[in-house]
């Protein structure tokens, strides 16, 4: 029986690639309507009306949410919400931010679905260009249904493309979803036009290949594995998957961990696919918080600006401060940070003064150990000068009013002033305010040496292999090390090892909650282990899925009645 959902068809904008300007350029022209569809013009433009989709998504504040917070490397900062991400009361089937991913993702499937089905007969194009275009449609569907499955397990697995608002629904258990998404994503790297590689000459960044449908594939082979629909083969699957994208991907790891997410390098040779934004800020809305704004570099940023010297400005931008680090991140995950560098890569812990008007002046009576050179009723430091230095150890109170800075040893974090996890900082944008106008990374061949590494963990190769992998990745976190070496473990000890190395190299992608769904370590590392205490006091068994919006339970009105998952 054909499934049916109760969203209406959305309006859809139109954009282009811009083949000059080797970027994605937005010019709105009109609507996409069914019949446009299914012209050679609509055919093209649905296309890219399905990749201006994904910004709806990936750099948004709703997908930051579902994945980041509530887990074992991140819980609620100062301006964070009072629900999600302490799974309290609050947090329940009317939440705004799971209803907004599940609408984004049907309204982007149904634009897929929309190229998909009008494609054949589509005239006036090459076949070969006819099959490239179905089949990047085909790997961003499949994208969008891995999300749907991994939040909410059985969903509503429409195919075909729907031109009318219906009201009837059902539920497709997940192993026929994960069948789906896996076919879709075989046969985008069947098709041979395809590209190979993002660096295959003249692809445009942000756009499938076969090496980001491997690399989406292994994932998915992972995911299924640690769920009810688990198949014999899935970590061999997953391994074989992974190792191809390594072996033939045209792909290779940075020499140092820190230029993967520096500005103006989003195209860098270790991203696999990448969701493109817009310095034109018309089409990035519709505002500062939502839509297709990427709003990444806004959510970590603390409120530097309290403290004396301090200023808000573009380059240490907006203050959100929607998420501060656990300890169990800054100090365990990272604690060794001698010959690991990825910490000082990852995490600003020093702020130089940017104003003058309120810089602090030393106390009198001078306190004990004050620094050569202080003056009673004289500034502690200049512009310029650190403000803030966080050394990641503890320090005495002494040390503390000694210091021309504010000293802040870790037991003094607080949901206001922390490490910030600068990865997305973006300071070229014209105003503090603006969101940010840099590409969101959302795969990288780092995550596939660690997929291939825990693939052979699992039984999906030798555990010779697994640590082959899982060393690599490591050795290049000592950079500049001339002896990187020195970063290899002899043995994986566990899973948990796994997850611990996948928060020093990943800390922060939007991948987070699901890793530790897919692994049955959510409950276990937020609550047992205790890594996050705000979310320990409140999670519960059935928070591995999340609540099926409201929303879609009262618009099916025809037909039995939608089903809710166990617990909420």
């Amino acid at each position: 029986m054909k499934k049916k959902f109760c969203y209406g068809l959305s309006l859809l904008l139109i954009v282009v690639f811009s083949a000059c300007s080797k970027q994605l350029k937005e010019e709105p022209h009109s609507i996409l309507t069914p019949e446009f569809f299914s012209t050679t013009q609509g055919f093209q433009r649905g296309l890219d009306a399905a990749y201006a989709g994904t910004r709806n998504l990936w750099g948004t504040q709703n997908l930051f949410t579902m994945t980041v917070i509530g887990t074992d490397e991140f819980y609620t900062g100062k301006d964070g919400n009072n629900d999600i991400n302490k799974y309290n009361s609050n947090y329940n089937t009317s939440n705004g931010t799971v209803a907004a991913i599940w609408k984004e993702c049907y309204t982007n499937i149904n634009t897929c679905n929309g190229i998909i089905e009008n494609g054949p007969q589509i005239t006036g194009l090459a076949d070969d260009q006819k099959a490239r275009i179905i089949a990047e449609a085909k790997f961003l569907r499949a994208n969008l249904y891995f999300l749907l499955v991994q939040f909410w397990g059985d969903v509503t697995l429409n195919k075909h493309f729907q031109t009318t608002a219906i009201t009837s629904a059902t539920r497709t258990p997940i192993a026929e979803v994960y069948d789906f998404i896996i076919k879709d994503l075989a046969d985008a790297i069947a098709t041979e036009s395809l590209p190979l590689s993002p660096k295959t000459t003249g692809v445009l960044p942000g756009k499938a290949t076969k090496a980001a449908a491997r690399h989406v594939l292994a994932k998915v082979y992972l995911a299924r594995a640690g769920s009810a629909s688990k198949k014999a083969d899935d970590y061999k699957n997953a391994y074989t998957q992974a190792t191809e994208v390594i072996s033939n991907g045209g792909l290779s790891l940075l020499p140092d961990f820190g230029q993967v997410f520096a500005e103006g390098n989003e195209a860098n040779d270790e991203v696999i696919w990448s969701v493109q934004h817009t310095s034109n800020l018309a089409y990035n809305g519709p505002n500062n918080s939502g839509g297709s704004d990427n709003v990444l570099n806004h959510m970590w940023v603390p409120k530097y600006e309290d403290v004396g010297g301090m200023k808000r400005d573009v380059l240490y931008g907006r203050p959100y401060i929607r998420c501060v680090p656990t300890r169990w991140l800054t100090e365990v995950a990272f604690q060794e940070r001698v010959n690991d560098t990825r910490y000082n890569k990852t995490f600003q812990t020093v702020w130089f003064s940017n104003n003058a008007s309120s810089i602090p002046k030393w106390p009198s009576p001078l306190p004990p150990g004050a620094p050569a050179g202080a003056v009673a009723g004289q500034p502690r430091f200049a512009v310029g000068d650190t403000a803030i230095y966080m050394p990641g150890r503890p320090a005495t109170n002494a040390e503390i009013a000694a210091a021309r800075y504010l000293l802040m040893p870790p037991n003094n974090y607080n949901i206001s002033l922390s490490p910030y996890m600068k990865k997305y900082n973006d300071t070229k944008r014209a105003d503090m305010n603006y969101p940010s106008i840099r590409p969101v990374i959302v795969y990288r061949l780092a995550e596939t040496y660690l997929i291939a590494a825990e693939a052979a963990f699992m039984g999906g190769a030798s555990p010779a292999e697994a640590l082959q992998y899982i060393n690599i990745v490591r050795r290049r976190a000592a950079y500049p090390n001339p002896n990187p070496a020195v970063m290899d473990v002899s043995a994986i000890p566990s899973l948990d090892f796994i997850l611990d190395e996948r928060s020093r190299e990943l800390c922060g992608e939007l991948t987070r909650w699901l890793d530790l769904v897919r692994t049955g370590k959510l409950i276990d590392r937020v609550k047992t282990k205790n890594y996050n205490p705000e979310a320990a006091a409140n999670i519960k068994e059935f928070h591995v899925l999340r609540p099926i919006p409201q929303a879609q339970i009262d618009a099916v009105t025809t037909g039995e009645a939608y089903p809710q998952n166990p617990g909420w």
